[in-house]
């Protein structure tokens, strides 16, 4: 069968050392993105130089008219989807709840919560038996912030996160008779440019004394975590958190 995987947020970060790491495990790839067309076109002439075949397709997640669009996209330029990595996300300025718009919080569970969801919806219409599909694997990308509540830093953030673990555990059982594996992971503070969003691109070297491993951690990390999650290797694991956060 072949193996199709839908990235999204995949122009950068970890999403981008996902898509490099699909390609070389042989993969078709979609290259999910929201605004940098740019980026989003240096990893897809990454991924093809691998010699995968790729598509980058711009799309809001948090909108189900381009979620429909982005997957028939899939459909007819890759083949129907397999793997879906939910990795898309945001996060807001670095600040209080009391100091908090609704327009800022809004945005950040329209991105984190909604987006997700309404991709393993459109994901599952297509890798389901009842569907006609033949099985497959989704990834969320949580937080460590779900375990931590981000106090005094995106307690929006953190809660969108814990509220994508619930969704983790209760689509697993859903899906766990039907062919369909769901996990995720949680990564700690990780050198992306992520962190430039809360106003702080230079938060992770900042915080390495906090980490008991004393270090950052890199995209390609935790691309590895994802891609086995997604391989036949967990073929008896779903509804599991890996965390990736250097023992934090």
């Amino acid at each position: 069968m072949d193996r199709v995987i839908v990235i999204t947020g995949g122009s950068r970060g970890i999403g981008a050392a996902t898509a490099v790491l699909a390609a070389k495990q042989g993969y078709r790839i979609c290259i999910n993105y929201q605004s940098d067309d740019t980026a989003a076109h240096q990893v897809l002439d990454e991924v093809r130089a691998l010699g995968a075949q790729a598509i980058a397709v711009r799309a809001d997640v948090s909108d189900e008219d381009e979620v429909i669009s982005l997957f028939s996209r899939v459909d007819l330029e890759l083949g129907p989807v397999t793997a879906l990595v939910n990795n898309a996300g945001t996060v807001g300025q670095k600040s209080r709840v009391d100091e908090m718009s609704q327009v800022r919080i809004m945005h950040t569970l329209k991105t984190n919560v909604l987006g997700p969801i309404l991709c393993a919806k459109h994901a599952v219409l297509r890798m389901s038996p009842r569907y006609g599909g033949q099985g497959g694997n989704i990834v969320n990308v949580s937080s460590v912030a779900a375990r931590l509540g981000s106090p005094s830093e995106y307690v929006d953030y953190a809660a969108s996160k814990g509220a994508l673990d619930t969704f983790t555990l209760g689509l697993s059982k859903e899906l766990a008779g039907e062919g369909i594996r769901v996990n995720a992971v949680r990564p700690g503070y990780i050198f992306t440019d992520f962190h430039a969003l809360s106003g702080d691109p230079g938060r992770v070297s900042k915080l390495e004394p906090l980490i008991p491993m004393g270090r950052g951690g890199r995209p390609e990390e935790v691309a590895e975590a994802i891609i086995w999650l997604l391989s036949d290797k967990a073929s008896y694991t779903t509804g599991t958190f890996l965390d990736l956060g250097g023992g934090r």
